[in-house]
């Protein structure tokens, strides 16, 4: 054989199989996913997420790179998430708070409802009070008294105005009958770190948050009861035991193709029945109940209007 007979046979089998594999189509995801946070770093969602990104590729079939950007009360993030391509490739992970409250509040730059579509809730929690471990406040009752005898003299750190911490917060002062002079933070991280090196006298903090800091803190009252050993719930302090709890979401571009969408949900679905997720998730002292996007989706009209009657009654 000739060498330009060589040479034409091996033309040819280059063009077909590159013809073969230019008509492959690509698999999404093709690269990796961006996790927008709209909170800073080290609270329960960051702790959360680290925990979920880092197995969810198992079943995905690409990474999922989480994307802090935290700032005006969750806006600067949640913006960038509504702004963003609805191709499957930049969701976010939020909470109920930044979706159906915040709009009954103030004006924001984006619909959460027009602009949003459920990934899925990936869990939920109830906050819990703690001080440090040095604090001479060794029971809730022994704080409020304190806070009623001496108004707006102790700090409270929160994780931003109308999020997650600062709601059932309010409404836990409001019962209390009490003024305390709000701290805020851009995030649960940033607001425990605040917290710890004592610009704050007490904060609200999810399980993740609270174990992670060991004895560092005491907790005085948990978000419900039986969530830490030895210690009361809210309700039996004498206060309400609902004052709120933190749903996590994933949400995506409202948009999204649904062949993407069903495999990022189809991936989420297999992780609950992950030993090494479940492990992890436990560990970090959360939950695991999980809620499928459509699902969730038929919550969030109620969610809204819960809250639109809560701001009215808080803002009295």
């Amino acid at each position: 054989m000739t060498f330009r007979k060589i040479s034409l046979m091996f033309l040819g089998a280059a063009l077909v199989f590159g013809l073969g594999a230019g008509s492959v189509k690509a698999e999404f995801p093709e690269k990796p996913i961006t996790l927008i946070l709209p909170l800073g770093a080290g609270g329960s969602h960051d702790l959360n997420a680290r925990v979920f990104t880092s197995i969810l590729p198992s079943y995905l079939g690409n990474a999922m790179i989480v994307k802090l950007m935290p700032g005006a009360s969750g806006q600067t993030g949640t913006a960038a998430a509504a702004h963003a391509k609805a191709d499957g490739y930049t969701l976010i992970f939020t909470h109920n708070y930044y979706d159906q409250l915040q709009q009954h509040v103030k004006k924001l730059p984006y619909d959460t409802n027009k602009d949003f579509v459920s990934v899925a809730q990936l869990n939920s929690n109830d906050a819990s009070l703690i001080v440090r471990a040095d604090s001479p406040f060794k029971t809730l009752k022994n704080l409020v008294d304190f806070a009623k005898a001496n108004p707006g003299k102790l700090k409270f750190a929160h994780s931003g105005v109308w999020g997650a911490v600062h709601v059932p917060a309010v409404r836990l002062f409001k019962e209390a009958g009490i003024k305390v002079t709000m701290v805020p933070y851009k995030g649960g991280g940033p607001s425990m770190r605040g917290f710890l090196a004592g610009e704050a006298d007490f904060t609200l903090q999810f399980p993740s948050g609270i174990v992670s800091q060991g004895d560092k803190v005491r907790v005085l009252a948990s978000g419900s009861k039986g969530m830490f050993k030895g210690v009361p719930s809210f309700g039996e302090s004498g206060y309400s035991d609902d004052l709120g709890s933190m749903r996590r979401i994933i949400m995506a571009p409202k948009g999204i193709p649904a062949d993407r969408l069903k495999k990022i949900q189809d991936a989420l679905v297999k992780l609950q029945g992950d030993k090494t997720y479940k492990n992890m998730i436990k560990k970090i002292g959360e939950t695991t109940n999980f809620i499928n996007g459509p699902d969730y989706d038929k919550l969030r009209p109620g969610q809204s209007k819960t809250y639109k009657e809560l701001i009215t009654s808080l803002t009295k």
